[in-house]
């Protein structure tokens, strides 16, 4: 791999005509970002003739698109309306391609290959190969066989695999500023993801975010569209190689694509899926940024977004995704929809949607329906709906980029196969740990307390000190990075590991402990700790105030500053957050974003080596400002507490004074999804106690009871004072719910691996009779499944938190479009448990299988 961390000065010299290509845009950006967001015209009319022309990565090729007239001539309809259709591997198999021409598969965050999420490289490989070989076994009678393309998120490396290198997040390796170190990450990632026979990744990521608290933050290189722009065409020339060249798409490159078309980055209030309120001029140069350089780096698909523009969903702006992106920039390659994102549009459904084809989306990523897809996108070209043209024109995009890959030519067996062994190699492990030592921001180092001699007693605390799981955030082997364990990450180093090897080998004294208790007194502690693992919409925050674990960071930091231990703190997070306590209680503070499975690189970084001198400098510098409030508007908005390229060496000397410490929140500012916190509901919720005649009381305070005296309510103490709620059930029948006027909409979260978490403990459960969990819709119905079996099986009196996914009240017959109750617990035995917290989740304790039976 060494060969790709340099370019040549050919490589370098039209990487930068390039981008001065697109430096009149990016200087108009540059204004734009310096005042902040701009009030939003309502208009969606958009205007091709403003935006930017891009001269083609690859020149016209007459024999290519020779070659795509022809298959085109001899394709039966069936193959051609196959070709704009994308299925999920969970639901479709290699054999049903003798039946379904579909065009190209996905193994989505949570598919496994059969399964598996958790399967081994061998058997990716065989899935993968599978449908590579049904695919040109079933050909119809007279007709060529056509190629399948295999896509996944391979977008900090390919993390979808047990084993392989976990680079970076996107948010760090934008503090690295170096596109050549950016391409040989892609590159790599390439490798390990052609490895198992997967030729096409979902990345990069040309969101430039401008309000930290969506949830797809991390996934951006920064706020800067410049910066955006150099790195994101960076990657994809390190995916896909470079255009001309005869290493261009070959077998150890994958397809790239560039997401989300367009604006994700710069929703409302941060707002995953939500609206982005600006001009055209500012949708064009901050947010377009990044499609100017990476079609010029010659990236063959792109990713329509879930995001709408002044109100206009996307998936269904043909201005935006035929008239500028493909007439207007000339962009020659495939659209790609993306999870389902068609059937929002007014007048679709995950099963039909020609209005999404219309404006331009040439393949519908349709994980489940595309059975039916298929079916109604044939008809729909039959009866004039969809134009033979546009048909066409979709399926020559579709085939234009598997021919420039090579698709047609592949063999299973091919002797050109990268090796297994590439998966996690030495050489990949070492640019990933690169990686981290360049990205790592230094915010604070009081009295230059860092770099820390190896020789001392080091103490290492808090709960991301030995977490990989932790340190690389969500899109992590799960789509949201929770449920795995240390074992599945066999290639991996925690933070801890590495700062451990580095203190014994120089002769100094390492000690673990999560919560600070040590043997003996530390000369130093380094505490380890940030956000848990999400992905989109799980990770939106009402506020940038960091509080995944209430408070108990800052806690373990002061209590071991108050035992005269200096503490050098290191964050780990996709984004910045309002940390100033922290950082005022820490005498150094280190962002080290999401740094992957080379903890070993933090190590590099914090200590000196054992004569004395510094390792590795702090090279990082901010690619988001630092908010300097909990509640600001953005970060491009507001007075930062750190601004953008702010970063620290060791050259340095810190003289700032105490950060302000008033969050600006009134009152408690709570994420969506929480419904009951510390005992109380949250927000618009209301804790609600109902007769078995279906009488209802609200508990405005505690204790509390039913009508009939059926269900009784009263404080009691968790970790706190009257912190939690014991609800006992007197008499049969009764229920206790969280309820809201507003219906909820829980669709999506219910597709994904999101669960209905609740901090609880289990007083007494009745050894028979039933007791059910469910929700309710806004149609009034209640839909629950039973609930006593799950709740015996627990320990008693024990304090934890129990999940049991959203799709169990699904498969039970729920609408999940339309709650008005997440929570509905109701007994006809005596039950008595305790709840301090329920909220919407991805990680616990404990998580529930789905019951068989469904209770209505």
């Amino acid at each position: 791999m060494s060969g790709n961390l340099v370019r040549s000065s050919s490589a370098c010299f039209r990487a930068s005509v390039r981008l001065a290509f697109a430096g009149v845009l990016l200087s108009l950006a540059g204004a734009a970002l310096a005042k902040g967001p701009q009030p939003a015209p309502a208009s969606t009319v958009v205007h091709p003739q403003i935006w930017p022309r891009v001269t083609p990565a690859l020149p016209p090729d007459p024999a290519l698109e020779k070659r795509i007239h022809d298959l085109m001539a001899h394709m039966s309809l069936r193959q051609k309306v196959g070709q704009l259709v994308m299925a999920d591997i969970t639901t479709i198999k290699p054999e049903d391609l003798a039946t379904y021409p579909i065009g190209s598969i996905l193994a989505g965050g949570n598919s496994g290959a059969y399964g598996d999420e958790f399967a081994s490289p061998t058997k990716w490989r065989k899935l993968v190969d599978a449908f590579h070989r049904a695919a040109m076994a079933h050909a119809p009678a007279g007709h060529p066989a056509i190629p399948v393309l295999f896509g996944i998120d391979a977008v900090h490396g390919n993390n979808n695999l047990v084993g392989a290198t976990l680079f970076p997040q996107n948010s760090a390796l934008g503090a690295t500023r170096d596109p050549a170190l950016v391409k040989a990450i892609g590159a790599a990632t390439a490798a390990e993801t052609r490895a198992v026979d997967i030729d096409w990744t979902f990345a990069p990521t040309l969101a430039v975010p401008q309000n930290d608290r969506w949830g797809r933050t991390y996934e951006g290189f920064s706020q800067n569209p410049s910066v955006v722009a150099e790195l994101g065409a960076a990657e994809v020339r390190g995916l896909q190689g470079d255009p001309g060249s005869k290493d261009f798409l070959g077998a150890h490159h994958v397809i790239a694509t560039a997401k989300h078309f367009l604006g994700d980055g710069g929703t409302h209030d941060g707002k995953d899926q939500g609206d982005t309120e600006v001009s055209e001029q500012v949708l064009r140069d901050v947010h377009g940024a990044g499609y100017v350089s990476t079609i010029a780096a010659g990236v063959q698909t792109v990713m329509a977004s879930f995001s709408s523009w002044n109100g206009e969903k996307m998936h269904g702006n043909h201005g935006l995704l035929t008239d500028v992106l493909k007439k207007r920039m000339g962009f020659d390659g495939l659209v790609v929809g993306d999870w389902n994102a068609h059937g929002q549009l007014e007048g679709c459904t995950n099963a039909s949607c020609p209005k999404a084809i219309n404006a331009g989306v040439d393949v519908l990523m349709t994980p489940e329906d595309w059975r039916a897809l298929f079916a109604n996108t044939l008809k729909q070209v039959q009866n004039g709906q969809i134009s033979k043209a546009r048909l066409d024109d979709a399926v020559a995009r579709v085939l234009r980029v598997k021919l420039r890959a090579g698709a047609f030519d592949r063999q299973a067996a091919d002797a050109g196969k990268t090796p297994l062994s590439v998966i996690g190699s030495p050489a990949h492990r070492a640019l990933a740990r690169r990686a981290v030592r360049e990205s790592l921001v230094l915010l604070k180092n009081k009295g230059g307390i860092l770099p820390l001699n190896p020789h001392q007693r080091v103490l290492v605390a808090g709960d991301g000190a030995n977490s990989v799981s932790k340190q690389s955030g969500g899109w992590t082997i799960t789509w949201q990075g929770t449920g795995v364990t240390p074992a599945d990450f066999p290639n991996a180093q925690s933070i801890w590991s590495g700062l451990k090897q580095q203190i014994t080998a120089a002769g100094g004294h390492a000690e673990l402990a999560v919560d600070g208790a040590f043997k003996t007194k530390p000369d130093v502690a380094i505490v380890v700790f940030g956000e848990n693992p999400y992905a989109e919409f799980q990770g939106d925050r009402k506020n940038f105030a960091f509080d995944d674990n209430r408070g108990r960071d800052l806690d373990l930091i002061k209590k071991l500053r108050g035992e005269g231990i200096p503490v050098v703190a290191v964050f780990l997070a996709g984004r910045p957050l309002w940390v100033n306590r922290e950082i005022n209680a820490s005498n150094a503070f280190v962002m080290a974003w999401l740094p992957g499975s080379e903890g070993g690189g933090v190590a590099d970084v914090l200590l000196r080596k054992p004569d004395g001198t510094v390792q590795h400098d702090f090279h990082g510098k901010l690619s988001f400002a630092w908010p300097r409030t909990a509640v600001q508007v953005a970060q491009t908005a507001d007075d930062p507490q750190y601004p953008y390229g702010f970063g620290l060496t060791y050259e340095d000397r810190d003289i700032a004074g105490p950060l302000p410490e008033k969050s600006g929140l009134v009152g408690q500012q709570y994420p969506t999804g929480l419904y009951l916190d510390h005992g109380k509901a949250v927000g618009k919720f209301r804790l609600m106690l109902t007769t078995p005649a279906g009488v209802p009381q609200a508990v405005t305070s505690v204790p509390s009871q039913s009508g009939d005296g059926a269900v009784r309510i009263t404080g009691v103490d968790y970790r706190a004072q009257e912190d939690a709620r014991r609800v006992m059930w007197k008499k049969p029948g009764g229920t206790l719910a969280l309820t809201t006027q507003a219906s909820v909409d829980l669709d999506r979260q219910t597709s994904g691996d999101v669960m209905l978490v609740m901090t609880l403990r289990t007083d007494a459960v009745p050894a028979s009779g039933t007791v059910t969990l469910g929700v309710t819709q806004a149609d009034g119905a209640t839909v629950g499944v039973p609930f006593r079996a799950a709740l015996a099986k627990l320990p008693n009196k024990h304090w934890m938190t129990v999940a049991l996914p959203l799709k169990c009240f699904r498969e039970a017959g729920a609408h999940m479009g339309a709650v008005t109750a997440p929570f509905v617990l109701s007994s006809d035995a005596p039950l008595d448990l305790a709840l301090s917290k329920i909220e919407l989740n991805s990680h616990a304790d404990t998580v529930l299988a789905c019951p068989a039976a469904a209770m209505h």
